[in-house]
């Protein structure tokens, strides 16, 4: 542990202000909403003149190391609510933080010509900033609601000594080393490209452990009373709006128009297995009937988010529906644990972590239930 780890969160936000103090001259006009510091580093969220990329990082990165070297002091005072609000008149995100702030005095760090929204707490001066490391630039949603303002977000990482970043920049190249990325690269099992932005191309090496990994699947299905079913990839934008879907998550949806029709590109299975459930009358006997899809989805991530295959906008989903009575849920949660814990194994994960989510405000059905 370094003998500044105390410290360590002090370091870290000031970081995220000179990450702001950088974007603010290398782009200006831009709106800065928060940069805090976080367990593994810092980050500062934004709304840019134009889009950052990640060419853009040696530039913001050159731009920090040069108001490093001026070694500018790092100040705090506290001003009245009025002169916030004057100097911060265009800028409505930090508006609204303001108003969330019960004080009339406010406080306001400093560097240089550089000034920001601040309860306090940094080093001495920009000079103790120089072992930084940006990196990533990622998307991010104003206060992380997806129906608020698209940001993006800078992040990176600090340390009080070059011998500290030179560890932590080793232990990311052994990191490197078994990125799913490289490996998929290197054994040729998939790609991706410009042309479909977040959409991955599965090779026939990649194909083949798909397909490998759904027969075993299909297998393990029939074991526990599963029926396979396939839906639709687009249904009408009526059935979403039913479903609850449109209203919580059509950001994340794709629309198309066919015979002046509105349709959506499925991000989920779940409607298609409902109308298939509902085509004629159920009997009791018929319970608990388990409907299970192998569903190609698709979700509009945005793209600073995507991450080779861990985070991207098609995947196929091993999804199931089960109709039961509320008699036999209990069972079914069992036997879906059981099947859940089964398949990790198989894969090599051992013992997973369990936890339960509790009942949203929002959601549907009875307490009871």
């Amino acid at each position: 542990m370094s003998k500044h780890s105390l410290d360590l969160q002090q370091l870290r936000h000031s970081a995220a202000h000179l990450v702001g103090h950088a974007v603010s001259e290398l782009f200006p006009g831009t709106l800065l909403t928060i940069g805090p510091a976080t367990d593994n580093g810092f980050f500062y969220d934004c709304v840019p003149t134009r889009s950052i990329k990640e060419e853009d990082l040696v530039a913001i990165t050159m731009r920090m190391n040069e108001l490093v070297k001026k070694n500018i002091p790092l100040t705090h005072r506290l001003i009245s609510r009025a002169e916030a609000e004057k100097l911060f008149a265009n800028n409505k995100f930090k508006l609204e933080l303001l108003k969330d702030i019960p004080d009339d005095a406010i406080g306001l760090a400093e560097q240089g010509d550089f000034y920001d929204l601040c309860r306090g707490g940094h080093v001495h001066s920009t000079g103790q900033l120089a072992h930084f490391k940006l990196t990533t630039i990622s998307g991010s949603y104003w206060r992380a609601d997806r129906s608020r303002d698209v940001l993006q977000r800078i992040s990176g990482i600090v340390f009080w000594t070059a011998e500290e970043l030179a560890d932590y920049e080793r232990i990311q190249e052994e990191r490197l080393k078994y990125d799913h990325r490289r490996i998929g690269k290197q054994l040729d099992l998939f790609s991706f490209h410009e042309e479909g932005v977040g959409f991955p191309f599965f090779h026939p090496h990649g194909k083949r452990i798909i397909n490998a990994l759904t027969s075993h699947m299909r297998t393990t299905h029939r074991h526990h009373g599963y029926e396979e079913v396939s839906t639709p990839t687009m249904l009408s934008d009526e059935l979403w709006k039913q479903s609850g879907h449109y209203a919580h998550y059509r950001q994340n949806m794709y629309f198309c128009d066919i015979d002046e029709q509105r349709y959506a590109v499925k991000p989920m299975n779940c409607p298609g297995a409902i109308l298939i459930y509902k085509t004629r009358p159920r009997s009791y006997r018929e319970l608990p009937l388990k409907l299970a899809e192998f569903g190609h989805v698709h979700r509009h991530e945005l793209s600073g988010v995507l991450h080779g295959l861990m985070r991207v906008r098609a995947f196929t989903q091993d999804d199931a529906h089960i109709f039961c009575m509320p008699s036999q849920i209990e069972q079914e949660i069992r036997t879906i644990l059981s099947l859940i814990e089964t398949t990790l194994t198989k894969a090599g994960f051992g013992k997973p972590a369990i936890a339960v989510s509790t009942k949203p405000e929002s959601a549907m059905g009875s307490n009871e239930l």
